[in-house]
């Protein structure tokens, strides 16, 4: 893909599901890889995977909770790779489908901090860093709950924000040639999903069924789209929120 050739890559989350796949895409197109995320046996698989393939990859364990872990994400780029070119802002948690006075302040924090301030931490680590090599890309994964109500209160909330910080991010920084965009996930065949299908499998079948795509999402599905945004081909993409859900939110 155009512009992603020889780039060195950060991807969040990266030890399953869409951050595992968006890793392995951005490698299979030639950027080197640090993996970050805080398992540690799945961020080690995916590294395997790359390697494996033939490609550039490194794990570095990251919560990113901890301002200092994702400095050290960071770091460990330049170290290893020379530089940053990409970004994708990927790791969250799921939210418990309760109602909105129904979980307690620790939850909603928790929330916050993993899903919203976590790709605040992100991205002030990472921009400097571009601005340094003149430019750079940046996807921020958000959901289809970041613009619509589904979800519970504190998910959409925090899936709402990751939307206001990537177009703040773009107007604050596009004199600095870095491109941010976001990624918005509706149903995606994950870990996650599994096992909330295994929990409660009519749910599940009536979820897909009232997907206009028939099927739920992939992984790949969401990857190729978040290569796609840190690419020449996308030069013109600038602070939008890309929903890639199968027409669910079309109905």
């Amino acid at each position: 893909m155009n512009g992603i050739q020889d780039g060195v890559a950060v991807v969040t989350g990266a030890g399953s599901g869409i951050g595992r796949q968006t890793a392995i895409r951005f490698a299979e197109e030639g950027a080197s890889v640090v993996v970050a995320d805080v398992d540690e046996e799945g961020g080690d698989e995916t590294v395997g995977t790359i390697r494996d393939e033939g490609g550039e990859a490194t794990f570095v364990r990251t919560d990113v909770t901890d301002g200092d872990d994702v400095d050290a994400m960071v770091q460990t780029a330049l170290d290893e790779y020379g530089g940053l070119d990409f970004a994708h802002n990927n790791a969250g948690i799921a939210d418990e489908g309760t109602r909105l006075a129904e979980y307690d302040e620790s939850e909603w924090d928790r929330m916050i901090d993993i899903n919203l301030k976590g790709v605040w931490r992100c991205l002030k680590a990472e921009i400097p860093e571009m601005i340094e090599q003149g430019g750079g890309a940046i996807v921020n994964t958000s959901s289809v709950a970041g613009v619509s109500a589904n979800g519970s209160a504190h998910y959409a909330a925090s899936k709402h924000g990751v939307i206001g910080l990537t177009r703040r991010a773009t107007v604050d920084y596009a004199d600095d040639g870095i491109r941010f965009n976001a990624v918005c996930p509706g149903v995606i065949d994950t870990p996650m999903v599994q096992q909330a299908s295994e929990d409660n499998t009519e749910e599940m079948e009536q979820i897909t069924a009232s997907i206009p795509a028939g099927r739920l999402g992939t992984p790949e599905d969401i990857a190729s789209t978040v290569v796609w945004l840190c690419s020449d081909d996308s030069s013109y993409v600038m602070g939008q929120p890309i929903v890639i859900d199968g027409g669910l939110l079309a109905q």
